[in-house]
């Protein structure tokens, strides 16, 4: 009588005929259960089309961020001009809307200028509490 023997043969290979089916899935399960934040960007309130409002000058601060990064500001129809970095807009806005409450940042930008001098004047701007900003062209020259 012939015993026949079931050979145990361990496989030293990992089956990957179903590699790619649970690949797939796991793509669609995290494709579809990610929560991706809300980008609120700036909150900006833009004047209706027909509405022109006249700001006495008293009541502008007059920033221009320069190609260097520097930053000129000067108040209102004054001839005096102040050149700061960018940082010491913090301060110098909180000294100024101590003396008149009612001011408002114009900030202009050169076209030359990096953005990124805009984003760091704005930046101070805001630490500084500044709510009432008017970003403004410049002309090139």
């Amino acid at each position: 009588m012939a015993i026949l023997r079931k050979k145990s043969k361990v496989s030293d290979e990992i089956p990957s005929s179903s590699m790619a089916d649970i690949a797939f899935l796991l793509l669609i399960f995290f494709l579809v259960t990610t929560i991706f934040p809300r980008d609120r960007g700036l909150q900006i309130v833009l004047p209706e089309a027909d509405q022109e409002i006249e700001i006495p000058q008293r009541n502008i601060l007059h920033i221009n961020v320069q190609p260097n990064g520097m930053v000129v500001y000067r108040r209102g129809d004054s001839e005096q001009e102040t050149t700061v970095a960018p940082r010491d807009m913090q301060q110098i806005w909180r000294q100024e809307v101590a003396e008149n409450p009612n001011l408002i940042a114009g900030v202009q930008t050169h076209p030359d200028a990096e953005h990124r001098y805009m984003i760091q004047t704005l930046d101070a701007l805001q630490l500084a509490g500044s709510t009432r900003i008017s970003l403004q062209i410049q002309d090139g020259g």
